[in-house]
């Protein structure tokens, strides 16, 4: 009697072990995940080949199938990097072979067909990895959603051009290997993500930073068309005029690609995919680490497009936070005197409208004008270019700005950072940690409306809910721009003497074809 017990004993647990680990069936094959408080997690799921040897710099190729179960219960390495994407983040493990995705699924989701979020991270397109604890999709799945944590090739890895390459591709194309990652993780989650409980036809790109200037690309991919459903860019487009940046033509990226690969000695592509990947990780790989304006991708530039109305016919969820710059730069030693120097040592030669448009008397005025050159420049003027555009082609755009002060105590490194760039993060993601901070109700409210307004959006294209204020379509009235702070609420779009110079100053540049048209 006492060995039948124990034998029943030990198939019950076996039968709660599998419950636990809960196997899906994907195209390569049997994947185990970890169920966790409520959620379903499969980290480490490769959507790819790796990208290695000859597989370097070219387009990503069908992850291979394998046999019996395969334990999807750790985060793969992230790609190839130096640095990190946030301040305070412990350097990630990195490693070439990293084109791996992870699910957070509610535990109950089964056949149930729940939205999807696929979440693209930023760090400038050079850093960054699916593994930070603060991109953990465990909040929003317990609100309902699918949350799918992408990683894609970075830095020189991802955006190399070159000559060689371009004649290698059927389209004359190269660079792009990171948005093209990208896209084959969308494919793969069209073609999967039924499995864990997913809607292939409700799926959210979302992404910050460099993350959602991918998102602004995407929408003007035709390479990408119909992968998504809807969009979130949270302080990130890629929209300023391309005579500002003219690496970013295909012709002046191949040069520099020949310029870095000459820098290593290196006379050919073949002699580069020999090269171990740490020697890649070189001086001079930062001028070959962008997007690129090429035939497979990305044809034209993104303005381009959403001017033309030729954008993804999906709605957006757009916007910026209102002191981006406090942790992008120390700006604590700008004074009145060095204020015209300190911007020529960081952005070179500006047009004197641009200058002009953050006026200053004391010092303290030159540090938050400062400041606020650099949120516009990096951030704000892209997401209202975005919104109008938007708007102006008939598809729903909505706008926020993120105004909630981050209560980092003294001590820490984010101590100061106010309504910074990332800071965001912790209240949509819903992890208000670490838990020693003096996180209020305030707090607590904005992140929880923040998931909901999110998970809705994901859900009907539309953010709106009962119990929360109501976030007005941007171009329908004057308050059409929703404030996240302390209180959540309506208001008109920002509209500061810095924008409008961007505006004049970008639709010069552009041939009078103008800077951000109003719906």
């Amino acid at each position: 009697m006492a060995r039948l017990i124990a034998a029943l004993a030990a198939f019950v647990a076996l039968l709660f072990a599998a419950d636990a680990r809960a196997a899906v069936r994907v195209e390569s094959g049997l994947v185990e995940g970890l169920r966790e408080e409520g959620v379903t997690v499969y980290r480490g799921l490769p959507f790819a080949a790796p990208p290695v040897g000859d597989l370097r710099w070219r387009a990503p190729q069908p992850a291979a199938p394998w046999r019996g179960v395969r334990r999807a219960t750790a985060f793969a390495p992230a790609c190839q990097q130096e640095g990190v994407s946030m301040p305070g983040e412990a350097p990630p493990t990195i490693s070439e072979d990293c084109l791996y995705l992870n699910v957070w699924a509610p535990a109950d989701a089964g056949r149930a067909r729940r939205p999807v979020i696929v979440w693209i991270h930023g760090g400038g397109f050079a850093n960054g990895s699916t593994a930070m604890p603060l991109y953990a999709g465990d909040a929003l799945a317990r609100k309902g959603v699918v949350v799918v944590s992408v990683a894609y090739r970075l830095g020189v890895f991802g955006f190399l051009a070159h000559p060689e390459l371009s004649a290698e591709s059927p389209l004359h194309a190269s660079g792009n290997y990171g948005l093209m990652d990208q896209i084959a993780a969308l494919r793969w989650v069209r073609r999967n993500i039924a499995a864990f409980g997913g809607d292939p036809d409700r799926v959210t790109i979302a992404g910050q930073s460099a993350g959602a200037m991918s998102v602004s690309i995407l929408m003007a991919s035709p390479a990408a068309r119909g992968l998504f459903q809807r969009a979130i860019g949270q302080s990130g487009g890629f929209f300023e005029p391309v005579q500002i940046a003219p690496a970013y033509l295909l012709a002046n990226a191949e040069r520099d690609g020949q310029a870095y690969a000459r820098s290593l000695g290196a006379g050919s592509i073949a002699a580069l995919r020999r090269l171990p990947a740490e020697a890649l990780l070189a001086p001079g790989a930062g001028a070959a680490s962008h997007p690129v304006i090429e035939p497979a991708v990305l044809p034209e530039t993104p303005w381009s497009v959403f001017a033309a109305g030729r954008q993804a016919d999906v709605p957006v969820l757009i916007g910026y936070n209102a002191e981006e710059g406090r942790s992008l730069g120390d700006f604590s030693g700008v004074t009145a005197q060095n204020y015209g120097a300190d911007l020529a040592a960081h952005w070179g030669p500006l047009p004197p409208p641009l200058v002009e448009a953050y006026p200053f008397t004391t010092d303290a005025e030159a540090r938050q004008a400062r400041a606020d050159f650099e949120r516009d420049l990096r951030f704000g003027w892209d997401m209202l270019a975005w919104a109008r555009l938007q708007a102006r082609s008939g598809r729903p755009a909505y706008l926020y700005q993120f105004t909630r002060k981050l209560p980092a105590p003294a001590g820490s490194i984010y101590a100061g950072w106010g309504a910074a760039h990332f800071v965001d993060l912790w209240y949509m993601f819903g992890h208000l940690e670490p838990a020693t901070w003096p996180w209020t109700g305030a707090d607590r409210v904005l992140s929880q409306g923040m998931m909901d307004y999110w998970v809705t959006f994901a859900r009907d294209g539309d953010p709106n809910l009962d119990g929360l204020p109501r976030w007005p379509r941007f171009g329908s009235a004057p308050r059409d721009t929703l404030y996240l702070g302390e209180r959540i609420t309506a208001g008109p779009a920002p509209d500061s003497p810095g924008l409008k110079a961007f505006d004049a100053v970008y639709g010069q540049l552009r041939g009078g074809e103008g800077g951000a048209p109003t719906p």
